[in-house]
């Protein structure tokens, strides 16, 4: 409810409500505009034409009469004429001087009806009237513009023995109906309008609000709340939409415990071994200086600490700098067995200090690949730690390389509890420190991460196997396609 609230804002100072609704009352007008064309050119002029042949129809059997009867044997019958056409029947002679005429039905008196004067003087002065007094019937329709006032028929007749002439002109009812139907039209538009224009204000606000809600958590998001999300429950593409901000938001937050984890572990990992430098370098001057073996047992540990901090700060540079892309892989073709046999050998010391013996297991020593020497090493020493960690005293860690058709694979086999399937893939991206044995803390914490971003950058395989209450941590490298010409 609170969210709804949020958003009522004036609907037209949104651009994209006012767009939406711009475009849609676009359409309605079109639609009106089209409605009016089809009024205008087609119903009006169907309209004249319906009109011009009902009465055409309805003067037919008197039309069959006048072929063979003159006027004058029936009294009252221009008057029917006149009715039947719904408008003014004017009768003339040769010489254009009229006779009778008759409006609806009813004999009139021109002289004194000036408006029928004024009908009569329209129709004398027509170029169709000049015709038929030659003995040439027309039918014309009355326009001015685009607007139809009447329409009118002149065909000769028989009168008293002479030829003259019959005008019927439909003006007044004619018009009063179209006129009728335009400002029926005219009202019909406006209340169109303002209804298309209510409801297109009210559907561009139903599409936009969800917009708002899903901008609003993302500018949340912006400002590092990460618990924002736009809680839309859609079935359309606005709902995927939401809920790609919510994984969004959920990636995010995570991301930011894992910064707060960064940060306080590795504030306590560097705080441990300086502390134990200050300690000992205040020993050994304030006490052990004199004994030469236990300064140097001191001076010893003093280096060691040293080194691990030294190690840590450069497992996190180089972290965030293969993460931001500013290191490049220098590759040269180098055996793999030497790479490995190297580092396990460095980690043997740190595995026998907790009776874990270190086991290497290969049946082909010559195994040329491309790669780089310094990164994949820094490889395998992350995984032998991360194995140590978490070993049993008195145990064995395996180290095999095995090879397949296109392949060699390199895995490290350690003894330990499962790790369920749903950590599997989080612990190669994010700062892990699950239940480690005995207490022990080798490498900085990240080496999982670096591990995955090193072989992700070498475009090699890699992954987790729990079997048996073996742990195997495994990658694969592809053989060259081509060797060096000077080891071929």
């Amino acid at each position: 409810m609170n969210i709804q609230k949020k958003f009522r804002t004036p609907a037209l100072k949104s651009r994209m409500v006012f767009r939406l609704w711009s475009g849609m009352m676009m359409l309605v007008l079109l639609g009106i505009g089209f409605m009016w064309m089809f009024h205008i050119y087609l119903f009006e002029q169907n309209y004249v034409k319906a009109a011009l042949t009902e009465t055409q129809k309805r003067l037919e059997p008197v039309m069959d009469d006048l072929s063979t009867q003159d006027l004058a044997d029936d009294p009252r019958l221009l008057s029917r004429m006149s009715h039947m056409a719904g408008g003014e029947l004017i009768l003339m002679n040769q010489q254009g001087k009229l006779i009778e005429m008759y409006s609806i039905g009813h004999k009139i008196n021109i002289q004194e009806h000036q408006d029928e004067q004024i009908v009569l003087n329209v129709i004398v002065r027509r170029q169709e009237f000049q015709e038929l007094l030659k003995g040439t019937p027309y039918r014309i329709v009355d326009r001015h513009q685009d607007r139809i006032f009447g329409f009118e028929m002149g065909f000769p007749v028989t009168y008293q023995g002479e030829t003259c002439f019959v005008i019927l002109h439909n003006m007044v009812m004619l018009k009063t109906t179209l006129d009728l139907n335009r400002r029926q039209l005219i009202l019909l538009t406006i209340l169109l309008t303002v209804t298309a224009s209510v409801l297109a204000l009210l559907v561009s606000r139903h599409f936009t609000r969800p917009v708002f809600q899903i901008k609003d958590a993302v500018d949340r998001l912006t400002r590092d709340d990460f618990s924002a999300r736009p809680e839309l429950k859609r079935d359309d593409e606005l709902g995927q939409l939401s809920d790609s901000v919510e994984k969004l938001g959920q990636k995010l937050q995570q991301v930011d415990i894992l910064r707060k984890e960064v940060i306080a572990n590795v504030s306590h990992e560097l705080r441990s071994p300086l502390a134990v430098i200050g300690g000992y370098a205040e020993l050994v001057r304030d006490i052990t200086w004199k004994n030469d073996a236990q300064r140097e047992e001191d001076l010893n540990l003093i280096i060691s600490e040293a080194k691990r901090m030294s190690e840590m700060v450069t497992d996190i540079l180089d972290y965030s700098q293969l993460q931001a892309g500013y290191i490049q892989l220098n590759k040269d073709w180098y055996q793999l067995y030497d790479i490995l046999e190297s580092e396990v050998s460095l980690c043997r010391p740190a595995a026998a200090q907790h009776q874990i013996c270190l086991k290497l297991e290969c049946q082909d020593k010559d195994i040329l690949l491309y790669l780089d020497a310094l990164k994949i090493s820094q490889v395998i020493r992350n995984l032998l730690y991360n194995a140590i960690n978490h070993t049993k005293e008195g145990e064995e860690i395996r180290i095999t390389i095995k090879q397949t058709a296109d392949a060699v694979c390199v895995a490290v086999i350690n003894p330990g509890e499962p790790i369920p399937p749903e950590e599997q893939a989080r612990i190669w991206e994010r700062y892990q420190r699950s239940q480690h044995q005995s207490g022990r803390r080798l490498g900085t914490g990240i080496g999982l991460s670096i591990v995955s971003t090193i072989l992700g950058a070498h475009k090699m395989s890699y992954g987790v196997d729990c079997q048996d209450n073996q742990i195997c941590f495994w990658f694969s490298c592809p053989f060259p396609s081509q060797k060096p010409q000077k080891l071929m």
